[in-house]
């Protein structure tokens, strides 16, 4: 009876979990960028239960052979990187990767994060960047009186400078992916790091050897897809039901042990 209480509640504590990451999902269903995540469950460490009486192994019960399970745990949390809808804005600062890949950033401490894309600036150093002031990789210098600038597809950068008719080309970004893109780390703001799930980086240009494009003037949007993740949040309200109605069953069956009279 005590294994009931003990097997529902980690079914609660589960489904919870699973709720919240379904909340956030549909906080951001509309987050530029945003890669939904998803919770895996799994079963917890089995006990071996103890011999049974002679007449429930005449009846065809296994003995003491048999192992009990120990409720439910949360086997991984990751993101799902499939690709979101995008959205056409004509900035030039807009950028997009239609496809496989990450822009790769500069972080503050020298370490490297990684970006989808999104509303990209010029920095106080003069740097192509992200909208938190992070340089991609490698370092962009737009010059003070450049007019445009142009993103082709396969990563080549130019600004039209004022005085010149031919664009100046400036740099090429590349594009990174990793054996494992489950496994990135999410730091917020549309950056990732890598880890020992997701493999290293692997650099290459872009839209050449399966990598994706980069497309200018384009946002890419989330990948949430909101009547999904509203079946997914019904399920989960469900078996959290079932696991209260599990609970409750086992505290009034404890309660008729109590109540028993010699």
């Amino acid at each position: 009876m005590f294994d009931a209480l003990y097997i529902s509640a980690t079914g609660m504590q589960a489904q919870q979990l699973n709720v919240d990451t379904i909340a956030n999902n549909l906080a951001n269903v509309n987050t530029t960028g945003f890669k939904k995540s998803k919770i895996s469950f799994t079963d917890l460490m089995v006990r071996e239960a103890g011999r049974l009486a002679p007449s429930q192994e005449e009846a065809g019960i296994v003995g003491g052979g048999s192992r009990l399970g120990a409720g439910v745990g949360i086997a991984s949390t990751s993101k799902l990187f499939d690709m979101g809808d995008l959205k056409k804005t004509e900035s030039a600062f807009d950028i997009a990767i239609q496809g496989e890949g990450f822009l790769e950033v500069t972080m503050p401490d020298g370490s490297s994060a990684y970006t989808r894309g999104g509303t990209f600036k010029v920095n106080r150093d003069g740097l192509l960047a992200t909208s938190g002031g992070f340089p991609l990789k490698p370092n962009l210098t737009i010059p003070d009186n450049a007019q445009n600038m142009r993103v082709d597809s396969d990563g080549r950068v130019r600004v039209q400078v004022a005085g010149q008719t031919t664009p100046v080309e400036i740099g090429q970004l590349e594009l990174v992916r990793f054996t494992s893109p489950s496994g990135l780390m999410a730091q917020g703001d549309n950056l990732y790091r890598s880890s020992t799930h997701s493999g290293e980086a692997i650099s290459g240009k872009a839209a050449e050897d399966g990598m994706g494009s980069l497309a200018q003037g384009f946002l890419e949007g989330s990948n949430v897809k909101l009547t999904e993740e509203m079946v997914s949040l019904m399920v989960a309200q469900r078996v959290y039901e079932a696991n209260v109605k599990v609970m409750q069953a086992s505290d009034e069956m404890l309660g008729m042990i109590n109540g028993l009279r010699k």
